[in-house]
């Protein structure tokens, strides 16, 4: 649903220079498909994330953190509201010992190979995982049997619905599971501390280059968010989409993967309502082949009927 024009132009006054209207989203995220925001701003300081708190307050729009858009999928409507990215300034690393400070927008295989060379071990299964520490801490990001729980120690988070907040949360707060945690939508991850091992770095190498090479011959490139849905206990997503005979099935421009059956790939230039459409011919056919009702671990944004999620558990004081 669109905003009133006089919501918009009150919010792009609020936040004045860096916000952007009408920004297409679709090339912020890894399936490349997908409507515009409304509003559009590139985060270079806490002020400019406490400006968009400010005008959220003022007109309610409502807020979507981007990231790196890997796990993001944006209705071909768009997204009615202020959408947030961080820029530069929150991409930095500091290696004290075996403490990490990686910023929001550090890209996980970009830390993970730092930290290697650093001289450091715990984090290289991040090699291949294409998203941001920020969204990394949100989803409780994993693979190659760990995940951000094993080594995160606190991460500092911005609430953009309340003006001015900041706040340094331990990780005993965060609530973190398999691919969830306490983060809500409306806040922003600027910074988390990792605490790793000592390790040996051509052995941290070898382990990089060995899952590089594991991704390349068993998920598929091109237009997609890696994993559509979460695996249920003791099983695979990809094997009851599988043994519902959903490998390889199309719908429009979007199509079920033929090297990997829970990753779904969309055509260049084609419809984000193409992709969420397959999504939920899937599970009906997996629901209806096994009993199964898979939960979706993508992220879905400015459609209809949005996935449910829980209420947000952490408090950022102002």
């Amino acid at each position: 649903m669109t905003p009133p024009h006089e919501q918009v132009a009150q919010a792009a006054a609020l936040l004045g220079g860096p916000a952007q209207r009408d920004v297409p989203l679709g090339p912020l995220t890894t399936y490349r498909v997908g409507g515009a925001a409304t509003l559009f701003v590139e985060a270079s300081s806490l002020d400019d994330l406490w400006r968009v708190a400010e005008a959220v307050a003022a007109t309610a729009l409502p807020t979507l953190v981007v990231g790196k858009g890997s796990n993001l999928l944006v209705a071909d409507a768009g997204f009615p509201g202020v959408a947030v990215m961080l820029g530069p300034a929150f991409a930095e690393i500091a290696v004290d010992g075996t403490r990490v400070e990686a910023g929001g927008a550090v890209a996980l295989p970009v830390a993970a190979r730092r930290t290697v060379r650093a001289g450091l071990t715990g984090f290289e299964w991040a090699v291949g995982v294409p998203g941001s520490i920020g969204g990394a801490v949100r989803m409780n990001a994993g693979g190659h049997g760990s995940d951000m729980a094993a080594s995160l120690i606190e991460a500092r988070v911005v609430d953009l619905t309340r003006p001015r907040s900041d706040a340094v949360v331990p990780v005993a707060q965060l609530d973190l599971g398999y691919r969830r945690s306490a983060v809500a939508p409306h806040h922003v991850v600027v910074m988390a501390a990792l605490g790793l091992r000592r390790g040996d770095r051509p052995a941290g190498e070898r382990e990089i280059a060995e899952i590089v090479a594991w991704r390349r011959a068993n998920q598929p490139g091109g237009q997609n968010a890696g994993s559509v849905f979460t695996n249920p206990p003791d099983d695979s997503a990809g094997r009851l989409i599988e043994s519902a005979g959903c490998k390889g099935l199309r719908l429009g421009s979007a199509e079920v993967s033929q090297k990997h059956a829970n990753f779904f790939q969309a055509d260049p230039g084609g419809s984000a309502d193409d992709v969420r459409a397959l999504m939920e011919m899937v599970r009906r056919r997996v629901r209806d082949h096994s009993g199964v009702d898979l939960r979706p671990e993508t992220r879905l944004v400015g459609f209809d009927n949005p996935q449910p999620r829980p209420e947000p558990r952490v408090e950022v004081e102002s």
